[in-house]
Protein backbone atom coordinates (compact mmCIF):
# COMPACT_ATOMS: atom_id res chain seq x y z
CA UNK A 1 0.00 0.00 0.00
CA UNK A 2 1.57 3.50 -0.37
CA UNK A 3 -1.15 5.69 -0.26
CA UNK A 4 -3.89 6.71 2.85
CA UNK A 5 -6.82 7.48 0.13
CA UNK A 6 -10.30 6.45 2.01
CA UNK A 7 -8.29 5.81 5.12
CA UNK A 8 -9.57 7.43 8.43
CA UNK A 9 -7.23 8.85 10.89
CA UNK A 10 -7.91 10.05 14.46
CA UNK A 11 -5.49 12.48 14.97
CA UNK A 12 -5.02 14.23 18.46
CA UNK A 13 -3.57 17.37 19.03
CA UNK A 14 -3.82 18.17 15.33
CA UNK A 15 -5.27 21.47 15.00
CA UNK A 16 -1.51 22.81 14.86
CA UNK A 17 2.20 21.98 14.64
CA UNK A 18 3.01 18.03 13.61
CA UNK A 19 -0.48 17.22 13.96
CA UNK A 20 -1.65 19.15 11.41
CA UNK A 21 1.33 18.62 8.95
CA UNK A 22 0.49 14.69 9.16
CA UNK A 23 -3.28 15.70 8.56
CA UNK A 24 -2.46 17.63 6.01
CA UNK A 25 0.35 15.22 4.21
CA UNK A 26 -2.95 12.15 4.40
CA UNK A 27 -5.18 14.29 3.03
CA UNK A 28 -3.70 14.85 0.02
CA UNK A 29 -3.75 11.36 -0.36
CA UNK A 30 -7.66 11.77 -0.13
CA UNK A 31 -7.94 10.77 3.71
CA UNK A 32 -10.53 11.55 6.36
CA UNK A 33 -8.95 13.23 9.18
CA UNK A 34 -10.61 13.17 12.29
CA UNK A 35 -9.06 16.54 14.48
CA UNK A 36 -9.19 16.15 17.91
CA UNK A 37 -8.25 19.15 19.82
CA UNK A 38 -9.24 21.50 22.72
CA UNK A 39 -8.68 24.97 20.73
CA UNK A 40 -11.61 25.82 19.41
CA UNK A 41 -11.41 29.69 19.08
CA UNK A 42 -8.36 31.71 17.90
CA UNK A 43 -5.98 32.79 20.64
CA UNK A 44 -2.99 35.49 18.84
CA UNK A 45 -0.43 33.71 21.06
CA UNK A 46 -0.94 30.15 19.79
CA UNK A 47 -2.71 30.14 16.51
CA UNK A 48 -4.59 27.35 14.89
CA UNK A 49 -8.27 25.90 15.98
CA UNK A 50 -9.70 22.64 15.16
CA UNK A 51 -11.70 24.65 12.52
CA UNK A 52 -8.74 25.96 10.79
CA UNK A 53 -7.12 22.77 10.88
CA UNK A 54 -10.11 21.01 9.29
CA UNK A 55 -10.02 23.86 6.40
CA UNK A 56 -6.59 23.15 5.67
CA UNK A 57 -7.34 19.22 5.55
CA UNK A 58 -10.01 20.08 2.79
CA UNK A 59 -7.91 22.33 0.68
CA UNK A 60 -5.50 19.38 0.78
CA UNK A 61 -7.86 16.96 -0.56
CA UNK A 62 -9.28 15.53 2.13
CA UNK A 63 -12.10 15.13 4.33
CA UNK A 64 -12.45 16.39 7.82
CA UNK A 65 -14.36 16.51 10.96
CA UNK A 66 -13.52 19.00 13.50
CA UNK A 67 -13.97 17.63 17.18
CA UNK A 68 -13.79 19.98 19.96
CA UNK A 69 -11.88 17.61 22.34
CA UNK A 70 -10.14 17.70 25.88
CA UNK A 71 -8.22 13.64 25.84
CA UNK A 72 -8.31 14.12 29.89
CA UNK A 73 -11.97 13.52 29.80
CA UNK A 74 -12.68 10.01 28.87
CA UNK A 75 -16.08 11.21 28.17
CA UNK A 76 -15.15 13.07 25.25
CA UNK A 77 -12.95 11.15 23.72
CA UNK A 78 -15.63 8.37 23.96
CA UNK A 79 -17.35 10.83 22.02
CA UNK A 80 -15.19 12.23 19.69
CA UNK A 81 -14.16 8.63 18.29
CA UNK A 82 -18.08 7.79 17.74
CA UNK A 83 -18.49 11.03 15.85
CA UNK A 84 -15.66 9.84 13.72
CA UNK A 85 -17.35 6.57 13.38
CA UNK A 86 -20.80 7.92 12.55
CA UNK A 87 -19.09 10.40 9.82
CA UNK A 88 -17.14 8.15 8.08
CA UNK A 89 -17.85 4.71 8.88
CA UNK A 90 -14.57 3.37 11.06
CA UNK A 91 -11.40 3.89 12.04
CA UNK A 92 -7.90 3.04 10.35
CA UNK A 93 -5.03 4.75 11.87
CA UNK A 94 -4.69 6.48 15.44
CA UNK A 95 -2.25 9.30 16.12
CA UNK A 96 -1.08 9.97 19.31
CA UNK A 97 0.14 13.41 18.63
CA UNK A 98 -1.36 15.42 21.58
CA UNK A 99 1.15 16.29 24.56
CA UNK A 100 1.61 18.90 27.04
CA UNK A 101 5.61 20.05 28.05
CA UNK A 102 7.19 21.86 30.85
CA UNK A 103 10.61 21.95 30.76
CA UNK A 104 11.58 22.68 34.45
CA UNK A 105 13.45 21.45 36.84
CA UNK A 106 11.23 19.98 40.56
CA UNK A 107 11.60 22.97 42.42
CA UNK A 108 9.89 24.77 39.51
CA UNK A 109 7.56 22.71 38.53
CA UNK A 110 3.79 23.41 40.18
CA UNK A 111 1.98 20.21 40.75
CA UNK A 112 -0.85 21.36 38.64
CA UNK A 113 1.65 21.71 34.76
CA UNK A 114 2.53 18.03 36.82
CA UNK A 115 -0.60 16.53 37.01
CA UNK A 116 -1.47 18.22 33.26
CA UNK A 117 1.47 16.39 31.20
CA UNK A 118 0.86 12.78 33.00
CA UNK A 119 -3.06 13.18 32.48
CA UNK A 120 -2.52 14.35 28.68
CA UNK A 121 0.92 12.17 27.64
CA UNK A 122 0.81 8.96 28.44
CA UNK A 123 -2.79 8.61 30.13
CA UNK A 124 -4.19 10.43 27.01
CA UNK A 125 -2.51 8.23 24.81
CA UNK A 126 -3.71 4.97 26.96
CA UNK A 127 -7.49 6.65 26.72
CA UNK A 128 -7.78 7.14 22.78
CA UNK A 129 -6.15 3.43 22.03
CA UNK A 130 -8.63 1.79 24.56
CA UNK A 131 -11.70 3.95 22.92
CA UNK A 132 -10.11 3.58 19.02
CA UNK A 133 -9.11 -0.03 19.47
CA UNK A 134 -12.65 -1.85 19.02
CA UNK A 135 -12.60 -0.25 15.58
CA UNK A 136 -9.11 -0.53 14.47
CA UNK A 137 -9.37 -4.16 15.34
CA UNK A 138 -11.99 -4.33 12.59
CA UNK A 139 -9.69 -2.44 10.15
CA UNK A 140 -7.81 -4.08 7.43
CA UNK A 141 -4.40 -2.62 7.72
CA UNK A 142 -4.69 -0.66 11.54
CA UNK A 143 -1.95 1.50 12.96
CA UNK A 144 -1.23 3.03 16.04
CA UNK A 145 1.84 5.47 15.81
CA UNK A 146 2.50 7.67 18.88
CA UNK A 147 4.60 10.88 19.21
CA UNK A 148 7.53 9.75 21.80
CA UNK A 149 10.77 8.52 22.32
CA UNK A 150 12.65 5.52 22.47
CA UNK A 151 12.55 4.83 25.93
CA UNK A 152 15.37 5.40 28.11
CA UNK A 153 16.51 5.21 31.71
CA UNK A 154 19.80 7.57 31.26
CA UNK A 155 19.56 10.14 34.36
CA UNK A 156 20.45 12.84 32.25
CA UNK A 157 17.30 12.71 30.59
CA UNK A 158 15.54 13.03 33.89
CA UNK A 159 17.44 15.33 36.13
CA UNK A 160 16.77 18.18 34.02
CA UNK A 161 12.93 18.22 33.93
CA UNK A 162 11.93 14.96 35.38
CA UNK A 163 8.02 16.05 35.37
CA UNK A 164 8.54 16.29 31.58
CA UNK A 165 10.38 13.24 30.81
CA UNK A 166 8.30 10.61 33.56
CA UNK A 167 4.88 12.28 31.16
CA UNK A 168 6.96 11.95 27.41
CA UNK A 169 8.41 8.29 28.39
CA UNK A 170 5.12 7.05 29.66
CA UNK A 171 3.66 7.64 26.28
CA UNK A 172 6.86 5.62 25.49
CA UNK A 173 5.90 2.71 27.78
CA UNK A 174 2.37 2.31 27.16
CA UNK A 175 3.23 2.29 23.15
CA UNK A 176 5.34 -0.61 24.34
CA UNK A 177 2.95 -1.86 26.37
CA UNK A 178 0.16 -1.81 23.54
CA UNK A 179 2.70 -3.49 20.65
CA UNK A 180 3.20 -6.18 22.92
CA UNK A 181 -0.59 -7.03 23.14
CA UNK A 182 -2.03 -6.27 19.82
CA UNK A 183 0.62 -6.42 17.27
CA UNK A 184 0.10 -10.11 17.42
CA UNK A 185 -3.25 -9.33 16.60
CA UNK A 186 -2.07 -7.46 13.54
CA UNK A 187 -2.21 -3.51 14.37
CA UNK A 188 0.81 -2.00 13.67
CA UNK A 189 1.52 0.30 17.35
CA UNK A 190 5.09 2.26 16.44
CA UNK A 191 6.41 5.40 17.83
CA UNK A 192 8.12 8.15 15.56
CA UNK A 193 10.16 10.95 17.04
CA UNK A 194 12.58 13.42 15.35
CA UNK A 195 16.20 13.39 15.27
CA UNK A 196 16.31 17.77 15.02
CA UNK A 197 14.22 20.56 16.63
CA UNK A 198 11.03 20.81 14.71
CA UNK A 199 9.54 24.37 14.49
CA UNK A 200 6.57 24.37 16.09
CA UNK A 201 5.25 26.57 18.91
CA UNK A 202 6.11 24.37 21.46
CA UNK A 203 9.63 25.69 21.01
CA UNK A 204 8.64 29.04 22.77
CA UNK A 205 9.06 26.65 25.95
CA UNK A 206 12.83 26.29 25.24
CA UNK A 207 15.07 29.41 26.51
CA UNK A 208 17.45 30.17 23.37
CA UNK A 209 16.05 28.01 21.15
CA UNK A 210 14.26 29.78 17.75
CA UNK A 211 12.54 28.21 14.90
CA UNK A 212 15.30 28.47 12.53
CA UNK A 213 17.45 25.88 14.67
CA UNK A 214 14.89 23.09 13.80
CA UNK A 215 12.86 21.66 10.52
CA UNK A 216 9.58 22.01 9.14
CA UNK A 217 6.89 20.34 11.02
CA UNK A 218 6.32 18.40 7.37
CA UNK A 219 9.16 16.12 7.39
CA UNK A 220 6.75 14.46 10.50
CA UNK A 221 4.25 14.61 8.38
CA UNK A 222 6.08 13.04 5.54
CA UNK A 223 7.95 10.66 7.88
CA UNK A 224 4.55 9.73 9.63
CA UNK A 225 2.83 8.95 6.15
CA UNK A 226 5.59 6.69 4.99
CA UNK A 227 5.11 4.46 8.67
CA UNK A 228 1.47 4.67 8.09
CA UNK A 229 0.91 2.68 4.29
CA UNK A 230 3.05 0.31 5.54
CA UNK A 231 1.62 -3.52 5.81
CA UNK A 232 0.46 -3.38 9.38
CA UNK A 233 0.92 -7.08 10.12
CA UNK A 234 3.95 -8.29 11.86
CA UNK A 235 5.27 -4.22 12.17
CA UNK A 236 5.06 -3.12 16.21
CA UNK A 237 6.96 -2.16 18.81
CA UNK A 238 8.97 0.10 16.60
CA UNK A 239 10.40 3.24 17.85
CA UNK A 240 11.32 5.42 14.40
CA UNK A 241 13.30 8.10 14.08
CA UNK A 242 11.93 10.96 11.35
CA UNK A 243 14.99 10.98 9.42
CA UNK A 244 16.01 7.01 9.21
CA UNK A 245 12.36 6.66 8.00
CA UNK A 246 12.65 9.02 5.03
CA UNK A 247 15.84 7.54 4.09
CA UNK A 248 14.08 3.84 4.05
CA UNK A 249 11.92 5.65 1.66
CA UNK A 250 14.41 6.59 -0.74
CA UNK A 251 14.24 10.38 0.42
CA UNK A 252 17.54 10.85 1.09
CA UNK A 253 17.97 15.28 0.72
CA UNK A 254 16.31 16.36 3.75
CA UNK A 255 17.69 20.13 3.16
CA UNK A 256 14.07 21.24 1.90
CA UNK A 257 13.05 20.53 5.36
CA UNK A 258 15.50 23.37 7.40
CA UNK A 259 13.13 26.26 8.25
CA UNK A 260 16.39 28.58 8.18
CA UNK A 261 19.05 26.91 6.21
CA UNK A 262 21.76 29.27 7.85
CA UNK A 263 21.54 28.29 11.41
CA UNK A 264 22.61 25.22 12.82
CA UNK A 265 20.10 22.50 13.64
CA UNK A 266 19.49 21.64 17.24
CA UNK A 267 19.14 17.74 18.07
CA UNK A 268 15.71 17.32 19.82
CA UNK A 269 15.62 15.76 23.49
CA UNK A 270 16.00 12.00 24.49
CA UNK A 271 18.31 11.75 21.21
CA UNK A 272 22.46 10.48 22.02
Amino acid sequence: MSTLAGKTLFITGASRGIGLAIAERAARDGANVAIAAKSEVANPKLPGTIHSAARSVEAAGGRALALRCDIREEDQVRAAVAATVDAFGGIDILVNNASAIWLRGTLDTPMKRFDLMQQVNARGSFLCAQACLPYLLQAPNPHILTLCPPPSLDPKWWAPHTGYTLAKMGMSFVTLGLAAEFGPQGVAVNALWPRTLIGTDALNMIPGVERGNGRSPSIMGDAAHAILVREAAGFHGRFLIDDEVLREAGITDLDAYAIDPTQPLLPDLFLD
